[in-house]
């Protein structure tokens, strides 16, 4: 059975954030640029944010493809560290934050549009982590339901009427 099959401890989750931390300080570093490492859990993943740079946009690039990339690199560098993959989510300048409030309110309004009109609605392709946050707001709301449809890349949710 592997270690992901058993609820991590959080024990496990400040270590993945600790590595993650010191992997991406030497990575700023090395770029000569400034900002905080912040580290938390937040249910089964560490979290782990960069802040308080100014020139921390670019390392969020168009649509966080930056942020991606280097989100993969340092999950790479705790696997190599620890043993085991990890699914730390990293976080620059408040971009991952921003993109969740505004996913959350784009999932409100468009269950609001179906409970008024009682027909399904097809939002936008999204990544897994967008349709994940659309999902979970969703689900708070009674009256409607979300499903995924389509294939990558072109995946999205489905708000339907219950």
């Amino acid at each position: 059975m592997s270690k992901r099959s058993i609820e991590v401890s959080e024990e496990r989750l400040v270590e993945e954030g600790e590595v993650a931390g010191d992997y991406l300080e030497q990575f700023l570093d090395i770029l000569d640029f400034d900002g905080d490492i912040d580290l938390d859990v937040e249910g089964d993943r560490a979290v782990v944010s960069i802040v308080g740079g100014d020139d921390l946009d670019t390392l969020v690039g168009p649509d966080g493809a930056v942020l991606d990339a280097i989100q993969e690199l340092t999950r790479l560098a705790v696997q190599q560290e620890l043993g085991d993959r990890s699914r730390l989510m990293l976080d620059i300048a408040g971009w991952r934050e921003a993109k969740r409030e505004a996913l959350t309110d784009a999932g409100r309004v468009a269950a609001q549009r179906v409970l008024e009109s009682g027909e399904s609605e097809e939002m936008e392709p999204m990544t897994p982590f967008e349709r994940k946050i659309i999902h979970d707001a969703i689900a708070e709301i009674d009256g409607v339901t979300s499903d995924s449809t389509g294939v990558e890349p072109n995946r999205r949710v489905v708000v339907l009427p219950e």
